[in-house]
């Protein structure tokens, strides 16, 4: 009887490291601010998701999170601009040169991310309003615009951003770029093709010309940045992550 004890106390401390390593297996985040820079007189899009995704990142408690961001990296093509749907500016290798977009998810998927949540403002909508974007096709579907949803009602709820709920990144349905398996129009940043994070959303944070000025205040971004934050740890806790 005694030696049996002995053994099973000898297996458990055998495994403890592996127990405790799993344990401590960390959640990992990227987040991906506009780049774009070239968004109007007096407004740089680059800089209010960026001022929102520090918010984000600063707020206790951390993850293992990482920002991806091309802005002014040298010998990319569209490094401080380009839409995220537009062959031309995101999959395309111009004079040797990979784009803006192709450096930050290259960056992302080094990392090898559980989540990757993309911060960008709208634009031509005439609406003071927060959307939420998914890509459509992909298995992990259903759990991206549950995310989603998590992540524009709380951002409505600290502002008067009207809550325009979450859609497919086909529903733009603007410019040429594709997700090969669908064949659908799509968001370059949420294709499972090029984005190996598991939960990818995209964020549109009001519009440049409607919501110009609550964009421009530091206070709101701030909160916005920190409301994302608290619905994701929220989220991933139910998740088991």
């Amino acid at each position: 009887m005694r030696k049996t004890l002995r053994i099973a106390l000898y297996l458990a401390v055998a495994l403890l490291p592996q127990i405790t390593f799993a344990q401590k297996k960390s959640t990992i985040v990227v987040w991906q601010p506009s780049h774009q820079t070239d968004t109007g007189v007096d407004f740089n899009e680059a800089q209010t998701c960026n001022t929102m995704v520090e918010a984000a990142m600063k707020k206790s408690p951390m993850k293992k999170e990482y920002k991806v961001w091309s802005l002014n990296e040298p010998n990319l093509h569209h490094a401080n601009q380009g839409s995220n749907t537009l062959l031309a500016h995101t999959a395309d290798v111009v004079d040797g040169k990979i784009s803006g977009y192709a450096f930050e998810l290259n960056k992302s998927n080094e990392l090898k991310p559980d989540v990757f949540i993309s911060f960008h403002n709208n634009g031509g909508t005439k609406q003071h309003a927060i959307w939420g974007f998914i890509h459509e096709g992909d298995e992990y579907e259903k759990d991206n615009r549950e995310l989603a949803a998590r992540l524009t009602a709380a951002i409505a709820s600290v502002t008067d951003l009207t809550n325009k709920g979450v859609f497919g990144d086909s529903w733009p349905n603007r410019n040429d770029y594709r997700c090969k398996e669908t064949g659908k129009r799509a968001f370059y940043s949420l294709d499972e093709n090029v984005n190996k994070a598991k939960y990818r959303v995209l964020l549109e944070v009001g519009d440049m010309g409607q919501s110009r000025d609550f964009l421009l205040n530091k206070d709101n971004l701030v909160k916005m940045g920190e409301a994302v934050k608290k619905a994701l740890l929220i989220w991933l806790k139910e998740k088991g992550l």
